[in-house]
């Protein structure tokens, strides 16, 4: 079984190549200190993208953290990204693809994606809507 860092190492480096790919210039910040894996520029605008693995939380839907989870001195901290990234990219190994959630969408711990669903209620957030096709919303 690998471990959470080498999973989120491996989601991150596909997002940098995903970005490079679709032609943006992609920085990355020096240390594991700040709350953001990537910056990432799109005609002078930068972006403090968050890189994420979503899993398979029940049929038809993907989740994954909106909030980082460490331990230190033995202590269980969780933090939320709000007011310190600009963006979730969101890679799902299910299908391969990236999702782009601003964090104005973004709830304070879990969120999940959902690709299909009997039912279409406001509060359902589709995974189409977020699916990254090469362009920042």
């Amino acid at each position: 079984m690998r471990n959470s860092k080498d999973v989120g190492d491996e989601t991150e480096s596909k997002a940098l190549s995903t970005l490079i790919e679709c032609g943006y210039s992609v920085s990355i910040p020096f240390g594991d200190n700040d709350s953001y894996d990537l910056i990432v520029e799109d005609d002078g605008d930068l972006y403090r993208v968050q890189c994420k693995t979503g899993w398979s939380n029940k049929d038809e839907t993907m989740r994954f953290n909106t909030h980082s989870q460490t331990a230190k001195g033995g202590a269980y901290h969780e933090r939320s990204y709000h007011g310190d990234i600009d963006a979730f990219l969101v890679y799902y190994p299910e299908n391969s693809a990236f999702y782009w959630i601003d964090t104005t969408d973004a709830t304070e711990q879990k969120m999940e994606l959902r690709f299909e669903s009997e039912i279409d209620h406001p509060s359902i957030n589709w995974a189409e809507r977020y699916e990254f096709d090469g362009e920042i919303p």
